[in-house]
């Protein structure tokens, strides 16, 4: 750009130097040619009175044969073509040219100025008797016409016959070679097409010279410092000298620059400032989250602890009475071999109630425990089938009936059972509370995603969920329930642990037709990984 701007700057001035240079010649050849034009025609004035005043006394006296050799001697120097005299009729009384024609026209250019008017003309000025013409060999030529006036000497004389009235006895015709003048002239246009060429050149390699240095070069320098803004270095400062506009330009230019180093400079450490809180607040929510998933288990234990207080003493009280049968079968001299199968079937009924307990200790201490996440390869229908177990009792005397529809070719997934374990018991217990006893639970698995995720549904036939309380179901500390019995947790543990695992959770439900839960688990999960938590702070639309 700087290149064309300066090879434009230099082209207009180089092109209005020559219009002004060439228009300057013109003028000036033509000025020179004027001035030797006026000195030829004052020459050839002079030379027409000097051959008047020559012959004036041969005339005089009628010796024109003495006056025409005068002008036949005349006629012979350099320059003149041609002298003649012609009466006032037009007819001509001598010439030096042997061919000239003998009659003038008197409508032609010689003529015309005298005889354009009726009255014909006897004072004309010396530029006005000036021809200029082409002869036969189309070289210019001037000629001079001058009047031969009736002098009193002459019309007084006894041997003329002129009476006074008569104003103009001829014309004398001198004609001068213009050669010399027009060599001359082509000298000057010659000179003067040089002078001009020469001055163009060196005042054009002048413009050029200061348009590159003035102009050019600063804005290069301002190209390149764009340039450099736009790539970002900002360590690229514009060098171009003070006191002209382009100057105040590129310190300006300068300035913007600083400026917008100091205001990236800051961006940047806000944005390592912005990071620094960010990670921290992630910290925080992490923690926060935890903790949140550990109240829910709290929660959900505090819930659980009537039914699994029941459901642990019943095979207790089973064991119990069993131990006072089989005491009362144990005698001093030990069991009679009559009641060893009854003793051996009330020992096999401890084994199996005992063992009931433990397994329901085992998951109750599995579901409640606060530890790090443990990564492994479960079974998701092993996981729902061992939740159904710890509710087993409580949806029993709550009149809530499960109907398990489990995908038996189910993959299994990579994820941390015990957190997948809460999310089945929240979702079962918000079923559970949403039917009151008047309905059923429908839990189904399935493969999809062809084999790279599995699919949870737990649908109840309850009241539903509203519209208008779909969007914030997931959101913590958010319950419809009455006061006292809930707290608005469990739904937001739920969203927290599927997002951690690199899956999705969907809830569709229509007010009196009840509520369907959809949750996607990869089979190669996230497993509780920071970026999978980091994203649970967001809730989604949930699916209406």
């Amino acid at each position: 750009m700087s290149r064309k701007l300066a090879f434009k700057l230099t082209l207009a001035l180089t092109v209005i130097l020559v219009i002004v240079e060439g228009v300057s010649g013109i003028i000036n050849v033509r000025t020179q040619e004027r001035q030797l034009l006026d000195a030829m025609v004052l020459g050839a004035d002079q030379l027409s009175r000097g051959i008047t005043s020559a012959t004036w006394h041969a005339m005089l006296d009628d010796h024109r044969e003495a006056a025409y050799e005068v002008m036949e001697t005349i006629a012979l120097k350099q320059g003149i073509k041609r002298i003649r005299i012609f009466n006032k009729e037009g007819r001509v009384m001598f010439s030096t040219d042997p061919e000239d024609d003998e009659q003038v026209d008197k409508d032609a250019e010689a003529c015309a100025l005298c005889h354009a008017s009726l009255e014909p003309l006897v004072a004309v000025d010396v530029p006005s008797r000036a021809r200029i013409f082409r002869g036969p060999d189309r070289l210019r030529q001037l000629a001079m016409v001058t009047p031969i006036y009736n002098e009193p000497a002459c019309s007084e004389a006894a041997c003329h016959a002129h009476p006074e009235s008569t104003n103009v006895l001829g014309v004398l015709d001198v004609a001068l070679s213009l050669e010399e003048v027009d060599h001359e002239v082509a000298g000057i246009k010659w000179r003067g097409a040089s002078v001009t060429l020469i001055h163009v050149l060196l005042i054009g390699l002048f413009i050029a010279f200061f348009s590159r240095h003035f102009v050019g070069k600063p804005i290069r320098e301002l190209i390149e410092g764009t340039r450099a803004v736009s790539a970002m270095r900002l360590d690229h400062p514009i060098s171009v000298p003070s006191g002209t506009e382009l100057g105040e330009l590129a310190d300006s230019f300068n300035l913007m620059r600083e400026r917008l180093k100091e205001a990236i400079g800051e961006i940047n450490q806000f944005t390592q400032n912005l990071e620094v809180k960010v990670e921290e607040r992630s910290a925080q929510l992490r923690v926060a989250q935890r903790s949140l998933e550990q109240s829910d288990r709290l929660a959900s234990l505090g819930r659980l602890s009537a039914t699994v207080a029941h459901e642990i003493n019943n095979p207790l009280s089973g064991v119990l009475n069993l131990s006072q049968l089989m005491k009362r079968i144990l005698t001093d001299e030990g069991i009679p071999p009559e009641r060893l199968a009854e003793f051996r079937g009330y020992l096999d009924q401890v084994t199996r109630e005992t063992t009931r307990v433990g397994r329901i200790v085992t998951d109750l201490l599995a579901f409640s425990r606060r530890s790090r996440p443990q990564i492994s390869r479960a079974d998701l229908n092993g996981i729902i089938q061992n939740t159904i177990t710890l509710v087993a009792h409580k949806l029993e005397l709550s009149g809530v009936e499960v109907e398990c529809a489990l995908d038996p070719n189910l993959p299994p997934i990579t994820c941390d059972a015990s957190q997948i374990r809460q999310v089945v018991m929240n979702l079962l217990l918000n079923g559970a509370e949403a039917v009151q006893g008047r309905g059923k639970i429908v839990i189904r698995t399935e493969a999809g995603g062809g084999g790279r995720s599995v699919a949870l549904r737990v649908s109840d036939s309850g009241e539903g969920i509203p519209a208008e309380h779909l969007r914030h179901i997931f959101e913590p500390f958010f319950t419809t329930k009455e006061e006292g019995k809930g707290v608005g947790l469990g739904l937001a543990v739920v969203y927290g642990i599927v997002e951690s695992h690199g899956g999705g959770i969907e809830v569709v439900s229509r007010v009196g037709e009840g509520t369907t839960f959809t949750v996607t688990l990869p089979v190669s999960g996230t497993g509780g990984t920071s970026e999978g938590k980091a994203g649970a702070t967001e809730r989604p639309h949930p699916t209406v």
